[in-house]
């Protein structure tokens, strides 16, 4: 069963609109939702937990419509965002004895452990904890009611590459306890290692939805030089193509690769989604 099913979700804002967004997410895996800053990522998430009203379009988690039981929904989601604020001068434990009052199952035990797992000082002020930490400790939050699903919005924006690597290893550990997870991000190296699935928005609208292995494998990176790149049999067959120091690079399909006049690589997810971003019309 689906934990999450999204169907023609839409919302319009004066200069932007999120277009017929659908998609699933299965249990227990891990789904990279992946765009640039403004592709819709955190609309997208807000409009799900209805933290911004949709237009239109149905969500459904748990297999439960989200509009016709609400609060009991929530009792099983954690949402976490990058952009964090808390009392910044509030110790964590005061800060955690108010959230605790909103989860019916609500576990201490579990809370303990993650402090733990964490390596969090509840004696201490948001103030005084690194930007990974906040993150960890919104984490801790959002996991101590036994979450089934967890909704990341841009988690490891600022974080330093340490930071984002012990963050990939908690989710992976969590995917492993069978905690789904959708995890918005515009920095895509984060995905490369953890990530099952991908979700690709542009400009409002999904453009792929696939199994991380089988996105990526859709293409070759080519290295050409500038003539080869011109060539009338060659342009056509080029994704979003870039000057480079010795050339240009640019993104093909794998079944147009035997075409090229040199041979392509495998791409990177950072390398497909900066090529389809210059590339692909709307």
């Amino acid at each position: 069963m689906n934990v999450l099913e999204v169907q023609r979700l839409c919302k319009q804002y004066p200069a932007f609109a999120l277009r017929d967004v659908s998609f699933s997410l299965p249990k227990g895996q891990i789904t990279g939702f992946i765009g640039r800053n403004g592709a819709g990522k955190t609309t997208t998430l807000r409009s799900l937990l209805r933290f911004v009203r949709p237009d239109s379009g149905e969500v459904r988690f748990f297999g439960r419509p989200f509009t016709e039981d609400e609060r009991a929904i929530k009792q099983r989601i954690g949402f976490v965002s990058g952009g964090i604020d808390f009392y910044t001068g509030k110790k964590l434990r005061t800060i955690t004895d108010v959230t605790r009052r909103f989860y019916d199952a609500w576990d201490d035990g579990a809370y303990r452990g993650l402090l733990s797992r964490f390596s969090l000082d509840e004696s201490k002020t948001p103030a005084e904890l690194s930007a990974g930490m906040r993150v960890k400790y919104a984490l801790a939050l959002a996991l101590s009611h036994h979450a089934e699903l967890l909704l990341l919005d841009e988690p490891t924006s600022g974080l330093d590459p340490i930071s984002r690597d012990e963050l990939q290893d908690v989710l992976l550990a969590l995917s492993d306890e069978g905690v789904t997870i959708l995890f918005s991000t515009h920095i895509t190296s984060d995905l490369d290692r953890c990530a099952d699935r991908i979700l690709y928005i542009r400009n409002g609208r999904i453009r792929a939805e696939a199994e991380r292995r089988t996105f990526a494998a859709a293409y070759r990176l080519a290295q050409l030089t500038e003539a080869q790149a011109a060539a009338a049999a060659i342009a056509p067959l080029l994704i979003g193509p870039r000057r480079e120091k010795d050339g240009v690079s640019a993104l093909v399909r794998a079944a147009d690769a035997p075409l090229l006049p040199c041979p392509a690589a495998e791409a990177d997810l950072e390398s497909i989604m900066v090529h389809l971003e210059r590339g692909e019309d709307d």
